[in-house]
């Protein structure tokens, strides 16, 4: 085979494409799952897909599949190149669109070329892999490779209140096929940098060489509303410290790890939120990553076991973990039962 060369332009046009659909008010790209906006930029895929003449497949998640299928390798478990096209708030242009996008042109390059594979050639975009209106997140790959049941993650319940499958049928993406139906022989995928490492150190490409273990959990920290002038610090129970607390723990605790692990909170609201108001509540979201399942556990009783020193904490909406290699869900009590007192480096910060 010759040496053959994608046509650049092409590829860019229409990465640019999808990324002028869901922008909102502000200019920024918001481009959630099974939105109107992802039915947009879902349409716009599948006309592509279908000018490339690729055979079109939709699975019941929603996972959208074209695939090139050689005539005399039909049979033959096919190569899957793919990602993902919903986006997060506020999205970079090559965040998914470009592992997907880039597929379909390393396909249309083979084919215009005249060669000929001797297996298959797919390209994928999977549903909601960011999770941003549902959860968990990678929801429409961990599907398709058996680590989640279509029938829970169809009925997961979105941050809007809206049933996943229900808005699969209203955008006109619930297919009938079984998810899983295209098994491969090998996964490629290509995306952007989601870090600034390769920036940093000057280098054009890497491999990938592990993968995040991720664990959610949404916390509800409850205080006691009191006016913020006459109550004085010793008598206060103040739910917006406290989270302050959390908020530096974990942060402390992932720096002093030197490991992989990284922690963040991205959400935090304050109830009754009045600038004259001690906080009666906080509810904040933690994202704990690891590549290792066993640090990533105790990540995760580090934070039961920080917990304890305030009455008033749960855990509520999401405790879920899913590890290289495997997926989890950790009900309420479970994740309390995994807190058996305070480990090394978790004492309780001075009340307040």
């Amino acid at each position: 085979m010759s040496e053959v060369s994608i046509q650049a332009e092409r590829l860019l046009g229409r990465l640019r494409s999808p990324g002028a659909i869901g922008r909102d008010d502000d200019g920024r790209l918001v481009r959630l799952a099974v939105s109107d906006a992802d039915r947009a930029g879902r349409d716009a895929l599948v006309r592509w897909l279908d000018d490339a003449g690729l055979e079109i497949a939709i699975d019941r998640i929603g996972n959208i599949f074209g695939i090139w299928r050689p005539q005399d390798a039909q049979d033959e478990a096919p190569l899957l190149l793919g990602s993902h096209i919903d986006t997060v708030i506020d999205a970079g242009l090559y965040d998914g669109c470009y592992g997907v996008l880039s597929g379909l042109e390393v396909i249309e390059t083979l084919k215009s070329s005249g060669w000929r594979p001797n297996r298959p050639i797919a390209v994928a975009a999977f549903t909601n892999e960011e999770g941003v209106r549902y959860a968990p997140d990678m929801m429409g790959s961990l599907v398709h490779a058996g680590g989640l049941s279509v029938e829970a993650a169809l009925d997961s319940i979105g941050i809007d209140g809206t049933r996943l499958g229900d808005e699969l049928e209203r955008i006109g993406y619930a297919g009938e096929l079984e998810p899983g139906f295209l098994e491969p022989h090998a996964y490629l995928e290509l995306h952007i940098e989601q870090g600034p490492v390769l920036e940093r150190e000057g280098l054009a490409i890497g491999a990938v060489e592990t993968l995040q273990g991720i664990s959610w959990q949404r916390i509800t920290i409850e205080g006691l509303a009191n006016h913020a002038g006459t109550t004085p610090m010793s008598l206060r129970h103040d739910a917006g410290h406290a989270a302050a607390r959390v908020i530096t723990f974990l942060h402390e605790r992932a720096i002093a790890a030197n490991m992989p692990a990284v922690a963040a909170v991205g959400s935090l609201r304050f109830e009754p939120n009045a600038i004259n108001v001690i906080p009666a509540r906080a509810i904040l979201t933690v994202d704990l990553r690891d590549p290792d399942e066993t640090r990533l556990r105790e990540a995760e009783t580090a934070l039961a076991s920080f917990s304890m020193c305030w009455p008033g904490w749960r855990a509520s909406g999401y405790p879920s973990s899913a590890s290289p290699g495997s997926s989890r869900s950790s009900s309420t009590a479970d994740w309390w039962s995994r807190s058996k007192g305070l480990l090394p480096g978790a004492a309780c910060p001075a009340a307040g």
